[in-house]
């Protein structure tokens, strides 16, 4: 049922959030990454309290934490609805401009300031379930910010219906923003005591519908071969090239299969995100991604079997191989706690839709939240085309969602 007595505000938020710049940085140490992401979180601090919400407040960290009380005198438990404030390092946030296509018609949209970008039904199916859609796209020289500036703007919609509508039951919900998650660091520094939530959900999924419970479980592996250096003019039987280790290591990586470009559904991959490094050092970082958590260390002694055999052929070249935990299937954790996900399902229902249960081919802060404690799905948005200059959004996708976490809370009221 769609919401009542209630105009809707997330569009309009939308496409004012996304003309802030929010883009993290991978090589920054900082938390945030990027001062700038704060940039929009003060901007959902006074959004909240101009809708009536008074203790939301931006930590030094970069999150943005908030309350909207219970309505109820049950003892439900505290939901948390979480969404990313940045953008990924993968296209420029800088100078978004966004354009709203009323009724789309199903024809190719081409982007005003660089024809070249076309967002088309032939490329992006999804849109043919979309014809008549408002749909929001960038301009062609920026990504466009649904990702997951949807998500954002979906729980601001969510917090100024809920106060407009006191008479609606449901029980204590936190707000989280998050910096950061573009570059996997997005819960680094949450105060999990001070969020105080039983359950979370991450508004941070594509397609209407969509219900994500698993995502991959993840290791980082940085491989380093060390090399032997010397005056090139007299290296004859003395130098030892790192960087032709290396080479040659990368080289041996299998092309038809273990790597992203050949896997899909539930097959999990290795795959080298950078290499640099002279003759002395030559260093290749890489991701290890599988939905079997016990399938990772597999995976890690193969890679570590073809840097010893690639050591072989250069003697004198001595490895490193180090493996760092990122995150963990969340499933692991929702299987413990079937009524997150049921509950979600109803919900969807309720708002008129058939639920999709997925798995993610990647990972959300919901993954890293449901180890921490708060066990966490992740829910559609609409975002699509995420990481380019072909993203776009539906506006009835967010309004969707928005009446779907609206009905979630208030089953979780009614089951308690």
């Amino acid at each position: 049922m769609a919401l009542t007595n209630y105009t809707s505000t997330v569009a309009d938020r939308f496409m004012r959030y996304v003309q802030v710049d929010t883009q993290s940085d991978p090589t920054s140490p900082s938390q945030p990454s990027t001062e700038k992401q704060k940039d929009l979180s003060r901007i959902l601090v006074q959004g909240l309290h101009a809708i009536g919400i008074t203790d939301a407040e931006l930590d030094d960290h970069g999150y943005v934490y908030a309350t909207i009380p219970a309505t109820t005198d049950k003892d439900v438990p505290t939901l948390c609805f979480c969404s990313h404030v940045d953008t990924a390092p993968d296209c420029s946030g800088k100078d978004v401009k966004p354009i709203l296509h009323k009724n789309y018609d199903g024809s190719d949209i081409v982007l005003p300031d660089d024809n070249s970008v076309v967002i088309s039904a032939e490329n992006h199916t999804y849109l043919k379930e979309r014809i008549g859609d408002d749909i929001i796209t960038a301009s062609g020289i920026t990504l466009l910010g649904a990702d997951d500036k949807a998500g954002v703007a979906i729980i601001m919609d969510m917090a100024n219906h809920f106060v407009q509508n006191p008479q609606i039951k449901h029980g204590r919900i936190r707000i989280l923003f998050t910096p950061d998650e573009e570059v996997g660091r997005g819960v680094a520094a949450i105060d999990m005591k001070k969020l105080d939530a039983q359950f979370g959900y991450t508004l941070d999924g594509g397609e209407r519908g969509h219900l994500e419970g698993e995502t991959f479980s993840a290791d980082a592996a940085i491989v380093t071969f060390h090399g032997i250096s010397a005056h090139p003019g007299y290296a004859k039987g003395k130098m030892v090239h790192a960087i032709k280790a290396a080479a040659a290591f990368v080289d041996m990586l299998p092309k038809t299969e273990w790597c992203p470009e050949t896997t899909e559904d539930m097959q999990g991959f290795v795959h080298p995100t950078s290499i640099e490094g002279g003759l002395e050092k030559a260093t290749i970082q890489f991701i290890v991604r599988d939905f079997d958590t016990a399938m990772l260390a597999v995976h890690e002694q193969r890679l570590k079997a073809l840097v010893e055999e690639a050591a072989k052929q250069f003697p004198g070249i001595t490895t490193n191989f180090e493996v760092k935990e990122q995150y963990r299937n969340m499933k692991e954790i929702l299987d413990q706690y079937p009524q997150a996900m049921d509950y979600a399902q109803e919900a969807y229902s309720r708002a008129g839709m058939e639920a999709v249960r997925m798995s993610i081919r990647g990972g959300t802060d919901g993954s890293r939240l449901s180890f921490m404690g708060l066990p966490c799905p992740n829910l559609f948005t609409g975002e699509m085309g995420i990481h380019s200059k072909q993203e776009y959004v539906s506006v009835q996708d967010m309004e969707k969602a928005v009446e779907a976490i609206v009905h979630l809370a208030q089953i979780w009221e009614e089951k308690a």
